[in-house]
């Protein structure tokens, strides 16, 4: 897996919202500390890092909502922010793409020639899935590390359910087959992101 050198990892919902019983039981234990890893290596490389934030306004009813504690990012993310050798951006949205956020993320990568996108985060067959599909259609090169995220149980129509693990399989055959993204592991995209760096 080959990473670009300008390459941008956006880092999607990272919030503490997610760990309230609210969601039901999730998946993939191990997605923050991969989110964790990927952080660093884009810090230490200077790679670009958006750092995504979902401000619900559905009200009380979301514990994703602005002066909820809820709203803020997990700690291992907020004590990352500002660290990084290259350059960082704040991306607030109310939708499940973060191409749809202030300021504008495709804005501020086609402002950095960035092509290729990394995505991680919170939840894989919502925010993340709906950002790599945009990302898709206009034009990036789409980086799917699927063992850094996660999501949770969900029941659809039907009396239609499905579990977590399941969401993320038909997410990356979704993606993955119909060309929106690559979809990887994290140390795929480690190893790719320290050959050739500065």
């Amino acid at each position: 897996m080959e990473i670009a050198e300008n390459a941008a990892l956006v880092v999607i919902d990272v919030q503490k919202g997610f760990e309230e019983e609210f969601w039901g039981k999730r998946n993939n234990p191990a997605a923050e500390g991969n989110i964790a890893a990927l952080i660093d290596v884009w810090q230490e490389t200077g790679r670009p890092v958006a750092f995504v934030r979902h401000d619900s306004v559905e009200g009380s009813r979301s514990p994703l909502r602005v002066g909820y504690e809820g709203n803020d990012f997990k700690d291992f993310v907020e004590e990352r922010r500002g660290k990084g050798g290259g350059p960082e951006v704040l991306v607030t949205k109310t939708v499940n793409s973060a191409f749809y956020g202030q300021p504008s993320l495709d804005g501020w990568l086609t402002g950095l020639d960035v092509v290729q996108i990394v995505i991680v985060g919170i939840q894989t067959n919502m925010c993340n899935e709906t950002t790599a599909r945009m990302g898709g259609n206009l034009g990036y090169e789409v980086v799917f590390p699927l063992d850094a995220m996660h999501t949770f149980d969900l029941e659809g129509p039907f009396g239609w359910s499905r579990s977590a693990d399941e969401l993320s399989q038909a997410t990356a055959v979704s993606l993955h087959g119909g060309r929106f993204a690559k979809v990887v592991t994290t140390e795929e995209v480690v190893k790719g992101a320290s050959v050739g760096v500065r």
